[in-house]
């Protein structure tokens, strides 16, 4: 029997239901029990709220134990391999991890056979026919035999209904004896070469998730490094077994053979404890006595960079050998080692797969980063939109991302300021803007991270929340931040600034007010022509004045507006009702510099036209408009006019 809910914490159940994993289905009940209890419709909707809220915390919880068992079982793959003396073994556990982690019934891989030109079965975890587990497939033929010619994965979610794949009869024999209908398969690389393909499979229809092929490629990565060095194994105790007679051979052999296992242990504890790029690197150069460096893509010999990546293997360059860091086809950067002009096969492969497990760190460190710039942007999130949130929980959110909201921060809005190229051959608008969207927030979001700050995609474009040093300014720090964002991005990046708040974390509600201050004088810079530059208000001089927001109680944008409706606000409301130029006029003639002339050329219209418009002008704002001191106003209110629109326009009347 159940009890009545009288807690008045809605997310109290909620919570209670997260610390025992409760499933989804759970989470229903609060809200069922309180509406039978008849709560109150706003009882109901806070239930609902807390259950959202919930059920989104176990779907991050649930995300990150699966990837932390995908990891998990990656890192015993990798130690099985340095372990290596059964290859059966090795890949048999490979193919059930792969079942197990991906949730099949099927799971299986094959290797290709250079003689017979074709691709064999060579073991499998969960299946039940004699006839499939026994399969050859020709190159091309099947799902398998595209994959093992294609060297791309391929995925099917019915493989009869299919008609991407060749059938025949032998193969659709043995995969419907198996029962098999949902198929995944992507290739063992080596190199550049294909020497088989692993398969996960299900006796039903399913749609396999990107996550899930990309995972899949991991295990056939470590199959394919397990097949290579068992192989090497074995040809190196071919050539023990044939050179007894040369001793000093055999002990170099043996050295080299040693070191390789040296690395592959070394390596496989440093993935294991955490361990980093540099590391990686200072491990691999112990072992071969030399000099080891991990160099950015663009920071590499790119002719050497590139025929490594193609190749897949090191590859020499003058003194040095360079081994490219790559995964999914993304070349992150290479492994050089210095001062080695010889180098032995096997250290050279030694090389090649430190250059693997280079990968597998940037990919695992690249995640994680992406994590916590998601964090921060959260963070800033609540900052903007929930100035009433606990200065509490927002100073210890703020610690955890070693950040001090109690210190001084500035509010930047930065947004790209790229010229545009002519339509012809070049992306669509919306497409080109998101990725320059995407751009600005990953370098805003990095810059954020390295200076204890935080940074936000928002409005269609990226702001900031950073600390203010000691000495510093509000305009230095958007300039300097605008230099940086160019930089990364590489192309002009406009950034306005607020005034500093003191304490964001006690005074929450100061951000979104600043927020709205860095945006306004954002705008300011591209109307004043000043795109791809960094400012504060205070750069503005009186303008910065009328931009600086609400900091006087004075409701937002209500100064802007009350200075440019009593300057111009008459001509603005004559254009309005007439359909006239006057203010298109004023324009043009203070850019001339107050000459008829000139202005007439700008305006492509007889002169006798510019006399009589700034007659009108005249008899609206009286006979002293052209004077110092009234024309310096004017010309302020026009620019904060084309700035902001502040002046309300009635509608024209007949």
């Amino acid at each position: 029997m159940s009890t009545p809910m009288t807690d008045d914490q809605p997310e109290t159940p909620y919570l209670e239901l997260l610390a025992r994993g409760a499933p989804a289905e759970a989470y229903e009940r609060p809200g069922l029990r309180a509406r039978a209890e008849g709560a109150p419709a706003e009882r109901l909707a806070a239930l609902e709220r807390a259950k959202l809220l919930a059920l989104r915390v176990r779907g991050e919880l649930e995300g990150r134990r699966r990837r932390e068992a995908e990891l998990s079982a990656l890192f015993e793959t990798a130690h099985d391999l340095a372990g290596l003396r059964d290859l059966d073994a090795v890949l048999q556990a490979i193919v059930q991890r792969a079942r197990s982690l991906l949730g099949t019934e099927v799971a299986y891989l094959t290797l290709n056979d250079p003689t017979a030109g074709d691709t064999y079965m060579r073991v499998t975890d969960g299946s039940v026919s004699a006839r499939f587990q026994q399969l050859r497939l020709g190159m091309g033929e099947g799902l398998g035999g595209l994959v093992a010619q294609t060297a791309r994965p391929y995925v099917t979610d019915s493989y009869f209904d299919d008609p991407r794949f060749q059938h025949t009869r032998t193969i659709d024999a043995g995969v419907s004896d198996e029962g098999l209908v949902a198929i995944l398969g992507v290739p063992l690389l080596l190199g550049s070469g294909v020497i088989g393909v692993l398969f996960a499979a299900d006796r039903r229809v399913r749609v396999f998730e990107r996550e899930q092929i990309a995972l899949l490629a991991s295990f056939a990565a470590h199959a394919a490094v397990a097949i290579d060095t068992a192989n090497l194994l074995a040809e190196t105790r071919t050539a023990l077994a044939e050179l007894e007679a040369a001793n000093e051979i055999i002990r170099d052999r043996s050295g080299v053979i040693e070191r390789a296992s040296e690395v592959h242990d070394r390596l496989t504890e440093l993935v294991l404890r955490g361990g980093g790029v540099q590391d990686v690197a200072a491990a691999v150069a112990e072992v071969l006595s030399g000099s080891v460096e991990f160099l950015e893509a663009d920071e590499a010999p790119a002719g050497a960079l590139d025929r490594s990546r193609a190749d897949g293997h090191a590859v020499r360059h003058g003194e040095d050998w360079v081994a490219a860091v790559s995964a999914g086809g993304e070349l992150l950067g290479a492994l050089v080692l210095h001062g080695h002009p010889r180098l032995d096969p096997v250290d050279q492969r030694t090389l090649e797969r430190a250059a693997m497990v280079t990968s597998l760190l940037q990919l695992a460190r690249r995640s994680a980063g992406e994590a916590e710039q998601r964090v921060r942007g959260e963070l800033l999130d609540d900052l903007l939109d929930a100035p009433d949130r606990e200065p509490r929980l927002l100073r210890e959110r703020a610690a955890r991302l070693r950040a001090d909201l109690d210190a001084p921060h500035v509010v930047l809005a930065a947004g790209i300021d790229a010229p545009r190229a002519e339509p012809a051959a070049e992306p669509a608008p919306a497409a080109e803007d998101a990725a320059d969207r995407q751009r600005l927030w990953s370098a805003a979001s990095h810059l954020a991270a390295t200076r204890q700050g935080l940074a936000a995609a928002r409005d269609g474009g990226t702001v900031l929340l950073l600390p203010l040093a000691d000495g510093d300014s509000a305009d230095a720090l958007a300039r300097r931040i605008a230099r940086q964002l160019g930089a990364a991005v590489h192309a002009p990046v406009t950034v306005g600034a607020s005034a500093p708040v003191a304490a964001p974390a006690a005074r929450p509600a100061e951000v979104a007010a600043s927020y709205a201050e860095a945006r306004r004088c954002l705008a300011a810079l591209r109307v004043l022509g000043r795109a791809g530059e960094g400012a504060a208000a205070e750069d503005f001089g009186f303008l910065g004045l009328l931009l600086a927001g609400t900091r006087d109680g004075a409701p937002d944008g209500t100064r802007v507006r009350d200075f440019v409706t009593r300057t111009i606000g008459a001509v603005v409301e004559y254009d309005a009702r007439r359909g006239t130029g006057l203010v298109r006029t004023l324009d043009a003639y203070f850019a001339s510099g107050m000459s008829p002339a000139r202005t007439k050329d700008e305006l492509h219209v007889h002169v006798n036209t510019v006399a009589q418009r700034l007659e009108r002008v005249g008899r609206l704002l009286g006979a002293d408009w052209q004077s110092p001191a009234r024309s310096l106003e004017i010309q302020l209110a026009l620019r904060l006019h084309r700035l902001t629109g502040a002046v309300e326009h009635p509608p024209p009347t007949s």
